[in-house]
């Protein structure tokens, strides 16, 4: 992995990507693309960018992304719309970036046969039961409840038919809910901490008995790492802590660490086909590569991305009124 591009590497996951992999990895070079929509932004990349070089253009542009393809040796492949909400509301930019941008990704490495990472989520398969246990595994059926799931599941398959049909060199990935710093304020609890710190009142969807498996983003970032250095190509390895909370036990915990009392909040309606549960079988990456969370409890790496959120108003403030914006249209 000597010159590694990395698309959507100024959004959430991909800027912790960026920063993960020049702190662990002295020497590696590193281009970001990113289209640099609302989701993604530069200053998310501000402390490392005299270490990188940064492309802003669109992961769909086939002859800019087999320029980039040309001249590294490894692609990671986070770019996507990733809002479930915003997937409701229109799903056509959906379907552009998570399909048609991870086809035009897929023809570049192809010609150029560069080892490709597939970032994808563990929404692909839908939902588990509320009671009763129960993970998702490598095997488990794709069942997608949302436009967002839905595509990110299309461009799944799409990875794994260009593995087997064209021999391109591939691993895959589904990560159970991500938290930690530089992650929109659209998003639950940065939107919840955000509220608390402006002196807002937090919201809770319907009930709140909705259950995800929370993983620190640093932690996923050390996964990608790890199966981009040691996994088998053509393989798939789901990531996640096993910290499964429910939403009102998240926003109590997040709540308390604020110094806020646990029943500050007020409920708003669920949104339309909301998974009841997501929880990842994570003994492959475990056994096969000798992965382990460093942030295993969540109370742990939570009071640290609110500390981070409280000494960062610069970054978020911004965002801020317009995403309010947004909710409030939609009762939310």
């Amino acid at each position: 992995m000597e010159h590694m591009l990395v698309t959507g590497g100024a959004g959430f996951v991909g800027a912790n990507f960026v920063r993960r992999a020049l702190a662990t990895r002295p020497g590696q070079r590193l281009t970001v693309l990113d289209a640099l929509t609302y989701a993604g932004s530069r200053a998310s990349l501000a402390e490392v960018a005299d270490r990188i070089t940064f492309v802003q253009g669109d992961v769909r542009d086939a002859d800019l992304v087999d320029a980039l393809v040309s001249d590294c040796d490894t692609v990671v492949h986070f770019a996507a719309e990733s809002h479930v909400d915003n997937s409701l509301r229109d799903p056509a930019p959906f379907l552009r970036a998570n399909v048609e941008g991870t086809f035009v990704l897929l023809e570049a490495v192809r010609r150029h046969d560069r080892r490709l990472h597939h970032v994808s989520t563990d929404e692909v398969f839908g939902s588990l039961p509320l009671h009763g246990g129960g993970l998702f595994t490598e095997e488990s059926r794709y069942d997608p409840s949302s436009p967002y799931a839905a595509t990110k599941a299309a461009s799944d398959l799409l990875v794994r038919a260009w593995a087997r049909s064209y021999g391109v060199r591939a691993t895959l990935s589904n990560c159970a809910n991500n938290y930690g710093p530089y992650q929109n304020v659209e998003k639950f609890l940065p939107r919840q901490i955000t509220n608390v710190l402006r002196g807002q009142r937090p919201k809770l969807y319907g009930s709140g008995e909705n259950v995800r498996e929370w993983t620190h983003v640093d932690d996923h970032n050390d996964a990608v790492l790890l199966i981009l250095e040691a996994g088998t190509v053509g393989e798939t390895y789901l990531i996640g802590s096993g910290a499964q909370w429910s939403n009102r036990d998240l926003l109590e915990l997040a709540l308390s660490l604020l110094g806020r009392p646990p029943g500050e909040f007020d409920s708003v309606p669920d949104r339309p086909a909301h998974d009841l549960r997501y929880a990842c079988d994570s003994s492959r990456l475990r056994k096969e590569l000798g992965w382990r969370p460093r942030y295993p409890d969540l109370p742990e790496g939570l009071a640290g991305t609110i500390d981070w959120y409280r000494a960062n108003e610069w970054w978020w403030g911004p965002q801020k009124a317009e995403t309010e914006a947004r909710y409030a249209a939609l009762g939310r």
